[in-house]
């Protein structure tokens, strides 16, 4: 369900860094943003006035080589890093403008970050993983939240594996344990980099079939991946190259 990116839960204002004359147009705006990396040898341009706009439903692939700025792009997208210059807009949010605070709670309430390696805390079983992020954001009411992170282990087939610890687990189990934990505050966007890298073939497709659930159920997927043939059953495929766009496929 695609809700709470032009506000925040429990009429919070959570420092959205709004900016009041933007008026948004799509979901995800990418506005000519480049980052630059400065090292010994000098800059590293990972973006170069790169452009992107998404709108709510798509699956968007993001490809390239090592190197090409896909990892960067969706670090600027959900604010994990931020841009030298340009600006990256979700919804009414001016991402780029957001202090740390705020964009923690931000991303905690608007975005679901899936990692390669999973990074589920060992110490802590599946359903407690799950309802990290509802704890830490203060969404659903205390006496939900497990109740909640049991329906989204059921969503990805995993909930018979409920009070496991990650370790206990295969990893293509964690990563759906690891998905059902994004999903935790029903964000609008999913952003995922290189969500099957650490799994085997048959268990990629696996997981990629749950994305493809997950986008006819509403949500906006952003997934950095190597894997073409995965790419090639998304709505739409970009390629990066030495941080620009070079290359675009829609289905």
């Amino acid at each position: 369900m695609i809700k709470r990116l032009f506000g925040t839960k429990n009429g919070e204002d959570g420092g959205n860094g709004r900016t009041p004359s933007y008026q948004p147009t799509h979901l995800v705006d990418v506005d000519n943003v480049t980052k630059a990396y400065h090292t010994p040898a000098g800059d590293f341009i990972a973006l170069d006035g790169l452009t992107l706009k998404v709108d709510p439903g798509e699956f968007v692939a993001v490809v390239g080589k090592s190197g090409s700025g896909k990892s960067t792009l969706i670090n600027m997208i959900t604010g994990i890093d931020r841009p030298t210059s340009g600006g990256v807009y979700i919804g009414e949010t001016a991402v780029h403008e957001l202090k740390e605070g705020p964009m923690a709670e931000w991303r905690g309430r608007n975005v679901g970050v899936i990692f390669q390696f999973f990074q589920l805390l060992p110490m802590l079983s599946c359903v407690e993983n799950i309802m990290l992020p509802m704890d830490f954001c203060h969404v659903y009411d205390p006496d939900e939240r497990e109740e909640r992170a049991l329906h989204l282990l059921e969503l990805v087939d995993m909930s018979d594996q409920a009070y496991k610890l990650p370790s206990e687990l295969s990893g293509g189990q964690q990563q759906r344990v690891a998905i059902a934990r994004a999903l935790a505050n029903d964000p609008s966007i999913l952003a995922a980099d290189e969500p099957t890298g650490n799994l085997d073939s048959k268990t990629a497709v696996s997981i990629y079939d749950l994305f493809e659930e997950l986008v006819d159920k509403g949500k906006t997927i952003l997934m950095v991946t190597h894997d073409n043939d995965l790419a090639s059953r998304v709505t739409r495929a970009i390629t990066l190259a030495d941080g620009k766009i070079v290359h675009e496929v829609k289905r």
